[in-house]
């Protein structure tokens, strides 16, 4: 079967008035009408969190993604599209065209060592000179508006005000709840949400899918309506915790009681026959330690099947509110006249908070959390699909989200609308880098040849080229030691604990996406030679090695107490005045015992 030709394996499209949306879903996408050559054309670019390659329904997933689908089949989707392993780093290539590293968002905050921060590069956030895509729409004559995920900086001069945005209502935490104004995890006290530079309050009825979008189209409406627009929106689906309206995860209640080794073999299996991968192309075994479905019990498979399902409904509704948006565009006649731009930031996502934390047991319940197989993902679900299904979920790559196999870096990209001719995916090599670029290059702008590490798609999109990129240029990436280089079919990566071990591996890509076939003895050479693209890279980029013995979960939970303690500092005083109170009660105690004895 073509891949092009799929307009979806999920089910069908349902309206639902829980939603309370503004607009109904659009019906099939018209053919593109160009517009004048004169009218420089819009760009949405909508960015999914955590979002798996083989996740929507036109790349082979279980959800229903009809409005993201139809913007495929009207333009072009990519079978060979890296973002960064990590979700940070890559919104600050995709808002820049740079490698992370010269961003100065090397990594997050969560998982940075102390012997990194404040270092060039890894200040985590934009450091002096970057320049955004907004910025350089905004001096050509855009009006440019972002809502959603921010974690870019939320300091003096760290808002999206303070690079190119002209109106924003963000996020600036690497999550939050989806129905109230609330953290996910003790790293945070509560969500912190800013419009225009400002803290600010969600409404009571917020749900955050729905929200973003709404807030996108009241932004729009306040423009003069023919003055060109840049349009982002940073989705939280399906970042932890996955939460959506049960009317759309319920319809998912069957479609993954078979356990995570039942679809990561059938997603494997579309894949093949779609041409994701190669026929035959070889699946990777699970990373050392993940568990078999049948050694959980029955509630515990309940429980996960149920995550699942809600996160495929969380799926859905960012869809849906797609839709809307796609409607609303269609209605006001700047349709025709936009370009869209669809992606992930990077692959699933593995976290199981609850694994032997009795410390996160409790706060979730004093944060009004359940973890429960009985929530649909309503308001208080604390849903994730832990590292099983996200590996299930990464098939056919290997791994997950944080590290640099397939499965953390390969993620669905997807380009419709003015300028683009539709046509069947593309194989070519592209990254997040090449999408600043490329919006550059159709709003007519140009810029300097160091002004961006990614390379402008136009000549694919036009349908004047088949490749981005010469196949002898190599392609770096690393976050937090996690580390891959491209180089035409084949591949350099190296990945850390706690899923990894430190060691470089080379693999033919192109026949082996899977990463099962190490060729690092039996090619030396090559091995030899990609390792030195890879040091020539880091040198460039200013990249640090990571300090002995570096472990991505255990630093996490180093700064997430840290921060606590800045948190409930007050807490930590009370609780130590107590003890102290209570030494002192029983020294007095010990004393009088003492004085009581008879000689």
């Amino acid at each position: 079967m073509a891949m092009w030709a799929i307009a979806g394996l999920g089910a069908a499209s349902v309206a639902f008035a829980a939603t309370a949306p503004r607009a109904a879903l659009p019906g099939a996408a018209p053919a593109p009408v160009a517009p004048t050559a004169a009218a420089p054309p819009n760009f949405v670019v909508l960015l999914a969190d955590d979002l798996a390659l083989m996740d929507l329904g036109i790349y082979g997933g279980e959800a229903n993604t009809p409005n993201i689908d139809a913007l495929a089949q009207r333009g072009r989707m990519f079978t060979r599209y890296y973002s960064s392993p990590l979700c940070s780093p890559s919104r600050a290539m995709l808002l820049t065209g740079l490698d992370n590293h010269r961003t100065g968002v090397s990594t997050i905050q969560e998982v940075i060592p102390a012997e990194h921060i404040g270092k060039t590069g890894y200040s985590l956030r934009f450091e002096p000179g970057v320049t955004t895509i907004a910025e350089r729409l905004k001096a050509r004559g855009y009006r440019t508006y972002m809502t959603g995920k921010w974690h870019l900086g939320h300091g003096a001069g760290d808002l999206p005000g303070d690079h190119g945005f002209d109106r924003s209502f963000i996020l600036d935490a690497s999550g939050a709840d989806n129905w109230e104004q609330k953290s996910y995890m003790p790293y945070y006290k509560t969500a912190p949400w800013f419009e225009d530079g400002k803290p600010a309050s969600l409404p009571k009825d917020f749900y955050s899918s729905r929200f973003l979008v709404d807030q996108m189209v009241d932004y729009l409406g306040t423009g003069p309506a023919d003055q060109p627009f840049f349009a982002y929106i940073g989705f939280q689906a399906v970042h932890i915790p996955v939460q959506a309206p049960a009317q759309f995860t319920r319809k998912y209640a069957d479609t993954y009681r078979q356990g995570w080794a039942a679809m990561r073999t059938a997603r494997w299996q579309r894949a093949q026959a779609m041409g994701l991968i190669p026929q035959g192309a070889p699946l990777a075994d699970p990373p050392e330690g993940l568990r078999e479905w049948d050694s959980l019990s029955a509630e515990e498979q309940a429980l996960f099947a149920r995550h699942m399902a809600i996160n495929a409904g969380m799926i859905e509704a960012m869809d849906h509110h797609v839709g809307r948006l796609i409607a609303h565009l269609k209605r006001t006649g700047q349709y025709d006249n936009t370009v869209f731009v669809f992606t992930s930031d990077n692959g699933p996502e593995p976290s199981n908070p609850m694994a032997g934390a009795r410390s996160m047991e409790l706060w979730t319940r004093a944060n009004g959390y359940s973890v429960s197989a009985d929530n649909w993902g309503e308001k208080g679900t604390y849903g994730f699909i832990g590292p099983e299904f996200a590996n299930a979920a990464a098939s056919p790559g290997a791994m997950f989200k944080f590290y640099a196999s397939e499965g953390g870096l390969h993620v669905p990209m997807i380009m419709a609308g003015r300028g683009i001719v539709p046509a069947k995916p593309s194989a070519a090599m592209t990254t997040v880098s090449d999408i600043a670029p490329t919006l550059l290059a159709l709003a007519g702008g140009t810029a300097n040849a160091d002004a961006f590490d990614g390379a402008s798609l136009v000549p694919l999109l036009s349908g004047d080229s088949d490749t981005v990129r010469p196949a002898e240029v190599p392609v770096g990436f690393e976050v937090s030691g996690n580390a891959a280089l491209f180089k035409g079919a084949y591949k350099l990566v190296r990945n850390l604990k706690p899923y990894g071990d430190g060691r470089w591996r080379l693999f033919d890509i192109a026949s082996d996406p899977g990463e099962t076939r190490d060729l690092s003895k039996a090619e030396p050479a090559r091995f030899a030679e990609l390792m030195a693209d890879y040091r020539a890279y880091a040198k460039r980029n200013g990249v640090l090695e990571m300090p002995a013995g570096y472990d991505s979960t255990q630093q996490i939970g180093i700064n997430t107490l840290k921060k606590m303690a800045v948190h409930y500092w007050w807490m930590l005083v009370g609780l130590g005045l107590v003890l102290m109170a209570l030494l002192y009660g029983v020294l007095r105690w010990a004393r009088g015992r003492g004085r009581a004895r008879p000689a």
